[in-house]
C-alpha cells in the first residue's frame, strides 16, 4: 500500500472513529450542563454534575433499578448460556434429521415479533403468579434461537476424536459437555454472554409489562420515568443515560477480542 492510500485509509478511520465516540461524548458533555444548555446543543463540559447527580438520586429510586438490573442481566445470562450451550452442543453431537427438523422450527421462531407473543405471555405469567419476580423477568429469554444456532456452529469444530477417547476413559457426555467442551469454547461463551449481558441489562418492554411493583424497577425503565413528565430536565435525563450506558461499556471492552473470535467461530 502506498503513502497516500495509507493516508486516506487512516483518515478515514479517524473520521469514522470520531464519529462512533462522539454520541459518548456529547451524552458525558450533557449530563455536566443544565438542561438549558443541553437543548443548545453545548459540546463543552459544565458544572452541574453534582446538582444533576442530586436531582436524579432525589427523583428517583437509582439504586434498586441498578441493582435490579445486574441482578436480572447476571442471572439470566448464567441460566441462558447453560441451556443454549447444553443445547447446541446436542444439536450438533447427537445430529440426525429429526434434530435438523426441530431445529429448522426453533430458527423459524426468529421471525416471529415478540409483541405477537406478548399478551399470551403475560396471562401465562398472571397466573403461574410470576409477575414483579426474576424468574418472570428471565424465563422467556432464557433460551433463543440465536444462542443455540451460535453454539451449534461452534460445536462443528469441536474434535470428535477427543470425545471418543473421553468416552473410552469412562466419561459420560455431561463430563464431557463440563470439562472439555465448555474450556474449548471460551470465545463462544464470551462472545454470547456479550450478546445475552446486553440485551439483558437494555430489555424494557417486558420488564414494562411485568414489573408493576415500584421496587422491581430496572435502569431503562428508570430512564423512561424521566421523560414522563410535562418538562424534561436533559441534564437529569443524560446523567441517567450514562449510568445505564457504563455497565454494558465496561462488559463489551473486557469482552472485546474474545466477542470477535466468538462471531467468526475461532476455538482455541
Amino acid at each position: 500500500m502506498t503513502k497516500g492510500k495509507k493516508f486516506l485509509a487512516y483518515g478515514f478511520l479517524t473520521v469514522v472513529s470520531i464519529l462512533s465516540v462522539f454520541p459518548l461524548y456529547w451524552m458525558m458533555v450533557a449530563a455536566t450542563n443544565k438542561s438549558v444548555a443541553v437543548s443548545r446543543g453545548t459540546l463543552i463540559f459544565g458544572t452541574e454534575l453534582l446538582n444533576n447527580t442530586k436531582k436524579l438520586f432525589a427523583s428517583q429510586n437509582v439504586g434498586a433499578a441498578l441493582g435490579n438490573s445486574f441482578k436480572y442481566s447476571i442471572v439470566m445470562t448464567l441460566v441462558s448460556l447453560f441451556i443454549c450451550s447444553i443445547a447446541g452442543y446436542g444439536f450438533e453431537i447427537f445430529h440426525d434429521k429429526a434434530k435438523d427438523r426441530i431445529m429448522s422450527i426453533i430458527l423459524l421462531a426468529m421471525m416471529v415479533p415478540f409483541a405477537a407473543i406478548m399478551i399470551p405471555l403475560y396471562q401465562m405469567f398472571s397466573r403461574a403468579n410470576l409477575l414483579n419476580s426474576t424468574l418472570g423477568f428471565i424465563l422467556p429469554s432464557i433460551s433463543t434461537p440465536f444462542l443455540i444456532m451460535m453454539f451449534r456452529q461452534s460445536a462443528r469444530s469441536f474434535p470428535v476424536d477427543i470425545m471418543e477417547a473421553a468416552r473410552l476413559d469412562g466419561l459420560n457426555e455431561f463430563q464431557i459437555f463440563c470439562l472439555m467442551f465448555v474450556p474449548t469454547m471460551r470465545s463462544t461463551y464470551a462472545a454470547a454472554m456479550t450478546i445475552t449481558f446486553m440485551n439483558a441489562w437494555n430489555s424494557y418492554l417486558w420488564p414494562k409489562v411485568i414489573m408493576s411493583d415500584a421496587g422491581s424497577i430496572t435502569m431503562p425503565m428508570m430512564v423512561a420515568n424521566l421523560k414522563s413528565g410535562y418538562v424534561t430536565d436533559y441534564g437529569t435525563l443524560m446523567l441517567a443515560v450514562l449510568l445505564c450506558t457504563i455497565p454494558t461499556v465496561i462488559v463489551f471492552f473486557l469482552l472485546q477480542k474474545s466477542f470477535a473470535e466468538g462471531i467468526t467461530g475461532a476455538v482455541k
